[in-house]
């Protein structure tokens, strides 16, 4: 096939493929529309001032304030308030009687023993009454302080009075330039002042945006790394401010936004980490946040239809990427079925509407390569991937596309391919003569071998044949078509920030659309792992993977993490996947989500791959106590009589036991809805324990 994908356009629109935003010398982008009405930039410089603290894996860093790592002993909230409350009434108390003199004059004794008797017997009434004031009002505080430790008065003030008086405090003072995150202290280190003040400027003026100050950031990163001159990147941002270094569509935003987002840290949130005694204590009410640093290590998520999968995960993620996209960090392949609610289709490059008859892209099935080995090997394992006999197939399609290319200049379409599979002798027959009369003799061997296998047991021609029928139907007669008529989007263009969306055909052709699915995750496989430039993240979300893992793409998602590359696959049970590779897969991800409605069998699947962990178990037992005097037998119907129950004696065993993280039941029934339980693991190899989140906060 002619087309790579460096030729297309976004949208329903004519134009290039994103490139990775950079200075003016790269190619020109769309004008970009007037400038917004001037307006406070208050609200931008408070976000991008922030606190965002270094924590966990997962946890939002937007405004986060750490916790301990071991949770306190901490006191009944009625017990803390009735001890502060005694306590304080005791001291009132002793301060009363010192007052009244019921408790006679030896609190003045340590004033007597410490001051010289001059000072006691002085005639100034001034200087008597400062003496006595200032020792009544030291023996004051010594009873506050002493009553205040005995009644946890500070226990009482950081529980109760603090969080309240957080809420009302102060802005914080605008930070020195040199740690002013807007002022842009690195440009100043490295020289290119006005384009700081410049950038500045922008800032303080409202005219900036999130979008902005992440694209611009990406692009300074590639001066640092000397991708680009620094004068060219100066005089971009001088010419045209916050709006310098363009995303080549000429956005700076997406149309709406459903989700929160914080391009300074990468991360979306996507809840709230519950408050819930499994969870470990430095998680607790804190946010949960998913960044490109997560991702990389791909994440699957499994649970029933309903239970939140494309609203709470799917979509908050797909516009994120799309968000990094725009600021140059990220290409993103979003794939699901037609109508599945990813997001609207301009806040996408590329639309492929599979099936569509008003699509204006189309499918390249052969992923954009020349060479016929590897796209035989990228179409065999979208056909017949999840059978048993991939490498045959290759075989066979590398025997065919190999010849027809030679004589064509190009691979066969679909109707094309379908008859020389289907076993009829006549279209082998006729790219025989073809490759005789062009004098490429050398590859009729390719020919003759296949020739030979066909009819032979074993034969794998026959799968390929029915499986490439599904897509030989009126529905798809515009599609896949390669001539150069139509306008073919390929994987290949993914070393650019561009944003693609595939809508599958699901309604009527389920088996058709999980060949595509799988085809669209080899093509990305194999199109990411021989990229030139991989700071750019590349993400390919599968909305529904059922179908879709085989054991070439369980191997291909092990070596995205090395490649800046992730995959997150959505399922409704892990039956979906065939049994011996489920635990591969669980292993080959690095971020798990078992979500509320889970089964039990699904649930055992997550329990064996989360592991078990030591943990403190205390068992209680209750024996009766046996009264031998009368007096005590006494004491002890009168207290059955008054409580009901027998004197009992509790004895405590405190031992350390290994147990499941979540066992297969708790998973299963203890999940509440709108909740997850969700594990994480960074690039850099952190991990974060199975957590228990609410998706809906």
């Amino acid at each position: 096939m002619d087309g790579d994908g460096t030729q297309d356009a976004r949208g329903t629109q004519a134009g290039p493929v994103p490139r990775p935003a950079g200075p003016p010398d790269m190619p020109a982008a769309p004008p970009m529309p007037a400038a917004p009405p001037r307006r406070d930039g208050s609200a931008f410089l408070s976000w991008l001032r922030a606190p965002r603290p270094e924590a966990a894996p997962g946890v939002w860093r937007f405004g986060h304030r750490p916790r301990a790592a071991e949770e306190p002993e901490e006191v009944p909230a009625r017990q803390l308030l009735g001890g502060a409350l005694i306590a304080f009434l005791v001291g009132w108390l002793l301060w009363s009687l010192l007052q009244n003199g019921y408790l006679g004059g030896w609190w003045i004794l340590p004033l007597e023993l410490l001051v010289p008797d001059s000072w006691l017997g002085s005639d100034s009434r001034i200087g008597n009454a400062l003496l006595y004031n200032g020792y009544t009002l030291l023996v004051a505080l010594a009873i506050m302080v002493g009553v205040g430790r005995l009644g946890r008065w500070g226990d009482v003030w950081r529980r109760f009075v603090a969080p309240r008086l957080r809420r009302g405090e102060p802005d914080r003072p605008a930070p020195a330039p040199e740690d002013d995150p807007a002022a842009w202290p690195q440009l100043r280190a490295a020289g290119a002042v006005d384009a700081a003040e410049r950038l500045a400027a922008e800032a303080r003026g409202g005219l900036m945006r999130d979008v902005d100050h992440a694209r611009i950031a990406r692009a300074w990163q590639g001066v640092r790394t000397g991708r680009f001159p620094l004068s060219t990147f100066t005089a971009a941002v001088l010419q045209d401010g916050s709006a310098a270094c363009p995303h080549p569509s000429g956005e700076r935003d997406l149309p709406a936004r459903h989700a929160r987002h914080d391009l300074v840290t990468g991360q979306v949130r996507l809840g709230t980490t519950a408050d819930d005694p499994r969870n470990p204590y430095s998680y607790r009410g804190a946010g949960l946040g998913l960044g490109p640093d997560l991702l990389g290590t791909s994440l699957v998520a499994v649970g029933p239809a309903g239970s939140g999968k494309t609203g709470s995960l799917v979509r908050p993620l797909t516009e994120s990427l799309c968000l990094h996209a725009l600021a140059g960090r990220a290409a993103v392949v979003v794939v699901g079925a037609a109508g599945a609610g990813l997001g609207p289709a301009d806040a996408f490059d590329v639309v492929v509407r599979v099936g569509n008859a008003d699509s204006v892209y189309d499918l390249d099935l052969y992923g954009g390569t020349t060479d016929p080995d590897e796209a035989a090997a990228i179409l065999a394992e979208a056909l017949v991937g999840d059978l048993d006999d991939v490498r045959r197939a290759t075989t066979v399609l590398a025997r065919l596309l190999g010849p027809f290319r030679a004589v064509h200049g190009r691979f066969p379409g679909v109707p094309e391919l379908r008859r020389l599979l289907d076993g009829d002798l006549g279209p082998i027959a006729e790219l025989r003569q073809a490759l005789r009369e062009s004098g490429q003799e050398s590859l009729l061997r390719e020919l003759d071998a296949r020739e030979r296998q066909l009819g032979q047991p074993g034969d794998p021609g026959g799968a390929l044949a029915d499986r490439i029928a599904l897509l030989d139907r009126p529905a798809f007669a515009g599609f896949f078509d390669t001539s150069g008529l139509s306008r073919p989007f390929s994987l290949k263009a993914l070393d650019h920030p561009v944003r693609v969306r595939v809508d599958l055909p699901e309604r009527g052709h389920a088996d058709a659309s999980r060949m595509l699915a799988r085809l669209v995750l080899a093509q990305f496989t194999a199109s990411v792992t021989v990229r030139e430039d991989r700071s750019l993240f590349a993400c390919l979300v599968l909305d529904d993977a059922t179908g879709v893992v085989t054991p070439e793409a369980v191997r291909g998602i092990q070596r995205l993490r090395s490649s800046n590359a992730g995959v997150v696959l959505t399922l409704r049970t892990l039956d979906d996947v065939p049994r011996p590779l489920r635990g591969p897969l669980l292993g080959a991800t690095g971020c798990r989500m078992a979500l509320s409605g889970l089964t039990p069998w699904d649930g055992q699947d997550f329990a064996e791959v989360w592991g078990k962990e030591w943990t403190e178990a205390r068992d209680v037992t209750d024996r009766q106590i046996i009264a031998e005097t009368p007096a005590g037998k006494a004491v002890h119907m009168l207290r059955r009589v008054i409580t009901g129950k027998a004197p009992t004696a509790r004895a405590v065993t405190v031992r350390q036991v290994e147990r499941e993280r979540w066992s297969a039941s708790e998973l299963a029934h203890g999940v509440p809805p709108g909740h997850a339980v969700l594990s994480l693991t960074t690039v850099k190899g952190e991990h974060a324990p199975p957590l228990l989140v609410e998706l809906r906060n």
